[in-house]
């Protein structure tokens, strides 16, 4: 018999890719996909990998576990929020999300482009040429990484520097670049398990935690800042 080649031939359909997320939507996923990162254990995979996305994230924070929840919810993503205690002598939180069944699909989805987009942005170097609308934004990019390792990573404060602990070396990488786009040096200490990002006291400092500060409300945003560019 003669072989159908319809149906034994057939084409596969090409490979796509998503189109671009708007800079609203890209600067609340990646911001989230930060905190992930800050919650997600170390892993031994690929530099460039992903954290596998579980419906459940955990922080021991609870501005952390609320600032995810605000994030999520403009994604319009719903998630449920629990808390345990533990310990003996030591008693600690412990914050847990949830996101619905029925939204998880979305909820990866958006992580992995916010992760994506935002990294190729920040770590893409200037563009030259870029519009007023895309400086800016990268730049609150910059500031949505730092926010994230203060609120969810391991905080290394000493007279002399403000650093962050962090086990996933491609989000340090992403914070030593978001600091020269605030335009502060930061220097990065890889060590066993983790990486320690820091900056200087005084002026450094003050301008990392200034532009890590929670931004205004979305509404408020001019409408030239929401263009591509």
């Amino acid at each position: 018999m003669a072989r159908d080649p319809a149906l034994l031939e057939r084409p596969r359909p090409p490979v796509t890719t998503p189109p671009p997320l708007d800079w609203l939507t890209l600067g609340d996923a990646f911001e989230a996909a930060c905190l992930l990162r800050c919650a997600a254990p170390p892993t031994t995979r690929p530099a460039a990998a992903l954290p596998s996305h579980s419906p459940y994230v955990e922080f021991n924070r609870e501005d952390a576990a609320q600032r995810m929840r605000q994030l999520l919810g403009r994604l319009d993503i719903p998630v449920t929020q629990e808390v345990a205690v533990g310990g003996l002598r030591r008693r600690y939180e412990l914050h847990r999300l949830e996101v619905s069944p029925a939204h998880r699909g979305s909820y990866t989805r958006l992580m992995n482009a916010g992760w994506w987009q935002g990294r190729r942005e920040l770590l893409g170097g200037p563009l030259p040429g870029a519009s007023p609308a895309r400086r800016l934004w990268v730049s609150r990019l910059a500031a949505a990484a730092w926010r994230s390792a203060l609120l969810a990573g391991g905080r290394h404060v000493r007279r002399h520097i403000l650093g962050v602990r962090i086990t996933d070396r491609e989000l340090a990488a992403v914070l030593v670049r978001g600091a020269a786009v605030l335009d502060v040096p930061a220097v990065l200490r890889a060590g066993t398990g983790c990486c320690l990002v820091s900056v200087a006291d005084g002026p450094d400092r003050e301008r990392i935690l200034r532009s890590a500060s929670m931004e205004a409300a979305r509404g408020t945003v001019s409408e030239v800042t929401l263009r591509a560019g």
